[in-house]
């Protein structure tokens, strides 16, 4: 029997948010296979007697992920983020908050994650300030790390919210979105959430 202590049990709220900024981080990090729309599917997130925006945008996602086609979301995917040449839009969240500073935003995010304990897998050739990053990121603040409301708030006032919001609103705009754009409009809606529940906190 192990003497380590188990970690404290979550709130079904705080569970919550680390579900949903963990998928987030694993549908902009790569398209959806057949398991993760199941997935989707077979979530009961919501009532279907709620009625607040972050319900209905994820009613809209699972409507859609009824009818989506795991290699025509690769191919979405590929073109908004990736590209062969260039990609439609960069999922880089430093990209879209600016150098409003001497201090760059993406050391600054390098040193908060080693300060947390987190460093970038050898495996990873992704950045650190990527959207599926600093979600993930969150993820683990949440339900591994078990963070302070004020640790929490900290980290998503300086790498998440500008960076994810601007971010969202693009792809949202795009032309070349489809389902991404369903996936945009639920996590706009959702870090919304969160950066008013913050503010209140």
């Amino acid at each position: 029997m192990s003497d380590t202590p188990e970690a404290p049990a979550l709130e079904p709220e705080d569970e919550a948010r680390a579900a949903f900024y963990g998928l987030i981080a694993q549908l902009f990090y790569t398209a959806p296979d057949s398991g993760v729309l199941a997935q989707i599917l077979n979530a009961r997130v919501f009532d279907s007697s709620d009625e607040g925006s972050l319900a209905q945008r994820w009613r809209d996602l699972t409507e859609r992920s009824k009818t989506a086609f795991p290699a025509l979301l690769e191919g979405e995917h590929t073109e908004l983020f990736i590209g062969t040449g260039r990609a439609e839009l960069t999922p880089y969240l430093t990209h879209y908050i600016g150098q409003k500073s001497l201090d760059n935003p993406l050391v600054q995010l390098r040193k908060q994650l080693a300060e947390w304990g987190l460093a970038r897998s050898e495996r990873t050739t992704e950045p650190e300030d990527h959207v599926s990053a600093v979600c993930e990121t969150m993820r683990v603040a949440i339900a591994l790390q078990h963070r302070s409301l004020s640790e929490q708030k900290s980290f998503f006032d300086r790498f998440v919210y500008r960076g994810s919001a601007a971010f969202f609103a693009a792809v949202i705009a795009s032309p070349k979105a489809d389902f991404y754009r369903l996936v945009a409009r639920f996590a706009a809606e959702f870090v919304e959430l969160e950066h008013e529940a913050f503010d209140i906190a």
